[in-house]
């Protein structure tokens, strides 16, 4: 490695941006996300007491570089629109949007507007969304018995048409259950020649999607670590699984690709930290849970979705008799403690997302969990050298997009829609949504922000990004698709039609470069595929509605796309058998949509 520059540590882009201005010192972490004067009162400040928030104040005697004010601002921004947007009254008038009150999306969106200047408004409770779920400060956790997952679909009439076999919405946790363990009992040798690499290959491909390594204290735990030989104890373990993750990112091909017969990368690793797990199981400190979420990990790359669930889990256990006894956690690993927490609640929510499994219960403590800071700097011995730098971009706009889309979940994807469908209860709460999006995307700092045209992006959290936001966008917009393959009729509305047309131009953005999403490959191969799935039915049953295919491109393109994707699914399933009916099912369906459109199979 190159000798310590401790200035480039600290920064986050080549990119030239604006340095924060000061602030008053007083100011308390609420009102400076919401830039709103306060009066610096003790042990609440007036704002946060009317909005009955928690009200913490910078601790004194912390000195910030120009890197980690920069990185700060962009927090409390980001903080700033998740807390305005769940605290502020949804109508102008303070009530439950109604067709009386908000008749239309832009109605709506101007209210939504006017309200998020309005920092002094009151607090609101749950509102009523005409049917659509409630609106409520504790709006960010994924519901329980949610229709958002990849095979609710399949109950959708025109897709069921294309499928012969009839799915539960279960069977996926069935399949996985009932798949062979991962093989661990057989003998590895450990080889370290490569370590430096696969330490470096870590911090800059893996750790930037989870964010809960130091690297100002690599040195210390690769020293405690090999003080046992890399046998026993938490700092031995994370050691390992630095090196298996590092390994399986060094290798840059993603595990879909990888012949059948082959172990995969890392695999050498990874078992030698599983021989120590046990003995961390039955411990309940911050370096424990650190290695359960970094094990989850590597198993998510393996595609082993309920073996990660299961550690996760104790993860969780261990985070909430954490959390509950504050005391518990050393000053010094409160940072990492809070990083841990947010892997916890993010990874369980994306299982959650496509997965009928019970939750863990980690959300509980959301509300009064602050996002994560900086590691606080210490200075390396003389000659030690760092393996990367702390980087929190991508870790905090996935954090903010996770809670967008549990959001979602909430409000749309949770009610029985047996009700008539109506574009003046859907509209207000669809362009509350959307206008959260953009606003998230406007958020993003200069280095993860992409392009949202058909330009190229510059780097694979870019890419990511960039698919995490058309998803979450289709999923918006999907109830309207559903909607119109239900009653032609309905696409004569004009609004509809416009939210139609946005949620299949996102889904298009999707599956029209199917090989961008092995950018993710590592931490999203699993729930990338089943949105992949998810996408291509939509697109399938559109291309076969009148009224929807002429908001697609022309139908030879179509083709090719999704005989792309067909093709991508099936190099996946292999990997799981959740997987592999999934591929069953996107080939058949696409072998009676071509049928029914009366073109020859490919």
């Amino acid at each position: 490695m190159e000798q310590l520059d401790v200035t480039s540590l600290k920064r986050y882009s080549q990119d030239t941006l604006d340095y924060p201005r000061r602030r008053a010192t007083i100011a308390c972490e609420i009102c400076r996300s919401r830039k709103s004067r306060c009066d610096g009162a003790r042990p609440k400040c007036r704002l946060c007491s009317e909005l009955g928030a928690d009200c913490n104040y910078r601790e004194p005697g912390i000195k910030l570089d120009a890197g980690d004010k920069l990185i700060l601002a962009q927090l409390e921004r980001i903080e700033g629109l998740l807390h305005s947007n769940l605290t502020s009254p949804i109508s102008a008038v303070g009530g439950p949007i109604s067709p009386a009150t908000s008749n239309t999306a832009s109605d709506d969106l101007q209210a939504r507007r006017v309200n998020s200047n309005n920092t002094n408004g009151p607090s609101v409770g749950a509102l009523p969304l005409n049917g659509l779920g409630t609106w409520s400060a504790n709006i960010s956790t994924i519901p329980p018995h949610h229709t958002t997952p990849a095979l609710h679909l399949l109950q959708w009439p025109v897709i069921r048409d294309l499928i012969s076999r009839q799915c539960d919405p279960g069977v996926l946790v069935q399949l996985e259950m009932s798949r062979e363990p991962l093989n661990l009992t057989r003998h590895y040798s450990l080889d370290f020649t490569n370590m430096t690499t696969y330490t470096q290959a870590y911090f800059d491909r893996v750790n930037v999607w989870y964010a809960i390594v130091n690297p100002y204290a690599w040195t210390q735990y690769y020293q405690n670590a090999a003080s046992m030989s890399f046998r026993s104890g938490a700092e031995s373990c994370v050691v390992l699984l630095v090196l298996a993750l590092g390994e399986a990112a060094h290798s840059g091909i993603s595990i879909s690709r990888l012949p059948h017969d082959v172990t995969p990368p890392g695999m050498s690793f990874f078992a030698a930290a599983w021989k120590i797990l046990p003995s961390l199981m039955i411990k309940n400190d911050v370096l424990s849970a650190q290695c359960h979420i970094m094990a989850a990990a590597y198993l998510m790359y393996l595609v082993r979705p309920l073996e990660a669930w299961n550690l996760l889990c104790n993860a969780s256990m261990k985070q909430q008799l954490l959390l509950s006894s504050p005391h518990a956690i050393p000053p010094h690993q409160r940072e990492l403690n809070e990083r841990v927490y947010w892997n916890t609640l993010m990874i369980e929510s994306d299982l959650l997302a496509e997965l009928d499994l019970p939750q863990s219960g980690i959300v509980q403590f959301e509300e009064n969990m602050r996002l994560p800071r900086s590691f606080p700097y210490d200075a390396p011995s003389p000659g030690a050298e760092l393996p990367g730098s702390d980087d929190l971009w991508y870790f905090l706009a996935e954090i903010a997009l996770r809670r967008l889309l549990n959001r979602v979940s909430h409000l749309m994807y949770t009610h029985k829609r047996n009700a008539p469908f109506s574009v003046n209860a859907l509209d207000p709460v669809v362009a509350e949504l959307d206008f959260q999006l953009d606003q998230w995307y406007e958020s993003l700092p200069s280095p993860v922000k992409f392009p949202k045209d058909r330009l190229p992006v510059r780097n694979q959290v870019q890419t990511v990004l960039r698919l995490r936001y058309y998803a979450c966008r289709t999923i918006i917009y999907r109830p309207y698709i559903q909607a119109v393959l239900t009653d032609e009729s309905l696409a004569a509305e004009m609004s509809v039609q416009d939210a139609c047309r946005k949620c299949l131009e996102a889904c298009v953005r999707q599956l029209e470069y199917v090989t961008a999403h092995h950018e993710g490959h590592l931490p999203y191969l699993w729930q990338g595929a089943l949105s992949l799935m998810s996408q291509t039915l939509i697109i399938m049953a559109a291309t076969l509605s009148p009224a929807l295919n002429v908001l697609l491109p022309p139908a030879n393109q179509m083709d090719v796309i999704i005989g792309e994707v067909v093709t991508e699914v099936e190099r996946v399933a292999h990997l799981a058998p959740s997987l592999g009916v999934c591929a069953e099912i996107v080939r058949e369906a696409e072998e009676r949509r071509l049928v029914m459109t009366r073109r020859p199979n490919r």
